[in-house]
């Protein structure tokens, strides 16, 4: 049972859903040129449907840090599309819309053609990311705290930065920020480090060589680009805090609820039940309080010592979710330090304990029933279980692959392929399709498509629905599938493309083809699958009844010979995605 398990976890780079945390941003803009930081992530639409209102907004352009090609001299890079260091979207030039989509911690130049305005943004909550180039040539922002006459001054919030054997900025480092107005030696405009305020919505040209990772002077490292993905399984995850300072900090820590999700997006159902892990050494055991609100009492703080490191621990609720899989749960994890520098946005979400999703899996038929009386004794199933047949063990398992998909409402089927990625339906949100044209391709699309394949299935047949009405994968319950392989199937044992007798042909040839039972015969495959609360063959398995289940597999076929056929082994099957709708239009 270890190895389809084991063989199965190159899959779970496919698809991992994002429940969205939404939170709006208003950008000021002069006329002319501005920058700007997207702390979130905004690629759920495109850039034209994001300002089709603000028709002001002519031309955008996002910065492409390539350490191999970008050197900043006396002044910030100008922007051409002939280099790899932007991506550009102009309204009203079809031919330079290359640019499709704005993603998180990256930074745009924004051209604004009329007089000053706002511009405001949905986005999703991401954790702040920054990389600095060796070449020096940096155009980037970062997550500062306070309004417009609190944020921090500039020199004040890099006094943490590590440059090499020193911190803070470098005397010598040249900071610029645009104004507005053309692009001239003037816009962008160079600031003076020790006055200027670090405003978090904007981008800034930062003049330093150096490799580094940045955001601030307390730094987090979360469990993925997703935060805090409590997904359908987790129950605890952890944020780990390093202060980089050389004074004290203390954090408070509040949760945020997540806006209305735009159209095409999952809606969401409530704000997530997050829990604060302090361990008890009495109890030997977690005690757990809701983290609180912003702006409620009393508050959950954390002090961490100059250059001090600690792990935030978390719980999710699940007792007070619903039952229904496709809902979705999601917040904002907000976190602000009290020296008054950085104000974080962690994304935080969680969908029910359900077995809904796509499934992988991996079936080893070990013991075959035999048509003919056993003239050995001594010969059995190699095992006490009555789940697997009678008859002989084989001397090794035959293997092969399946793939099922579990919705909401119970509907389980086999699938011969399956695509992931962002559908061509309103909003392209991420989700699972049986035709590739169903699926945005690479080049239109954030998300790389990803394709599964299973050619032991029929060839007609997209998916197979279960015999078992309201399917579940919970331990002791069997699903159980009819797979009909017709006798001119190209997967049919009896089919044979160049052979002559078994071609499904006359000896003329003819372009009728032959009835069913002159050369091969309808194949019926009656397949049960019995899930288990353990492997097995008594390994252990990591997850396994959450994002691994399996248990014992039988088959009866008929149409192979004259008596049916009985085999049996054991499975094993990994999630691979978690999203419970599936989009069955065929082409």
């Amino acid at each position: 049972m270890k190895r389809p398990c084991l063989l199965l976890g190159a899959f779970l780079l496919a698809l991992s859903p994002l429940c969205a945390q939404w939170y709006s941003k208003t950008y000021s803009l002069a006329a002319g040129w501005n920058g700007i930081w997207l702390h979130g992530d905004a690629s759920y639409t495109t850039v034209a449907e994001l300002f089709a209102s603000n028709t002001n907004i002519t031309e955008v352009w996002r910065w492409n840090p390539n350490p191999n090609k970008v050197q900043f001299s006396d002044s910030p890079s100008s922007p051409t599309t002939n280099s790899d260091e932007w991506t550009v979207w102009k309204r009203n030039d079809a031919t330079e819309q290359v640019l499709q989509r704005m993603v998180a911690s990256s930074a745009y130049l924004i051209n604004n053609a009329g007089s000053a305005t706002t511009i405001t943004i949905k986005q999703q909550a991401r954790s702040p990311a920054n990389t600095w180039l060796i070449s020096g040539s940096n155009f980037m922002g970062f997550p500062s705290a306070g309004t417009s006459s609190s944020w921090p001054v500039l020199s004040s919030y890099f006094a943490s930065f590590i440059n090499g054997s020193t911190t803070g900025l470098p005397s010598s480092t040249k900071v610029y920020k645009y104004v507005g107005g053309p692009l001239s030696g003037s816009n962008p405009l160079q600031v003076i480090n020790n006055t200027e305020r670090l405003d978090p919505d904007k981008a800034y040209w930062i003049n330093l060589a150096t490799v580094s990772t940045f955001t601030g002077a307390v730094e987090y490292e979360v469990p993925g680009s997703g935060g805090l993905l409590f997904g359908r399984t987790f129950s605890a995850l952890t944020v780990g805090v390093t202060n980089r300072s050389t004074s004290s900090v203390t954090l408070t820590i509040s949760l945020d609820s997540s806006e209305a999700a735009p159209t095409g997006q999952p809606a969401i159902r409530g704000a997530v039940p997050l829990t604060k892990r302090v361990f008890n050494s009495t109890t030997n055991a977690y005690d757990e309080t809701p983290v609180p609100s912003t702006g409620s009492s009393p508050t959950y703080t954390v002090t961490l010592a100059a250059g001090g490191r600690a792990n935030l621990d978390f719980g999710v609720n699940r007792a007070s979710l619903s039952t229904t899989s496709s809902d979705f749960y999601a917040s904002i994890l907000r976190i602000k330090d009290s020296a008054g520098l950085t104000d974080v946005r962690l994304p935080v979400s969680v969908q029910p304990a359900t077995a809904a999703g796509l499934w992988i899996g991996q079936v080893d038929v070990a013991q075959v029933a035999s048509t003919q009386p056993n003239s050995n004794p001594q010969q059995g199933s190699g095992s006490s279980d009555p789940r697997l047949s009678s008859g002989s063990s084989t001397t090794r398992p035959f293997t092969f692959y399946i793939l099922m998909h579990l919705d909401s409402a119970g509907n389980a089927r086999l699938l011969r392929q399956a695509f992931s990625g962002r559908l061509v339906t309103s909003g392209n949100p991420l989700g699972i399709a049986v035709a590739e044209s169903r699926v945005l391709g690479a080049s239109a699309s954030d998300v790389k498509p990803v394709r599964f394949y299973m050619p032991m299935m029929p060839a007609g047949s997209p998916t197979i629905s279960a015999a078992t009405p309201a399917a579940t994968f919970a331990p002791g319950s069997t699903v159980a599938w009819y797979i009909t392989h017709g006798y001119n199937d190209p997967v049919n044992p009896f089919v044979h493309t160049y052979h002559p007798d078994h071609d499904n042909l006359d000896a003329r040839y003819s372009a009728t083809p032959l009835a069913a039972g002159k050369e091969s015969y309808n194949v019926v495959r009656a397949c049960a699958f019995t899930f288990t609360p353990s492997p097995p063959n008594g390994s252990t398995v990591t997850g396994w009844g959450t994002t691994v289940v399996g248990g014992y597999y039988t088959e009866t076929l008929t149409g192979l010979n004259k008596v049916p056929l009985s085999v049996s082994g054991l499975f094993g099957m990994r999630r691979v995605s978690e999203i419970a709708a599936i989009d069955l239009t065929t082409p």
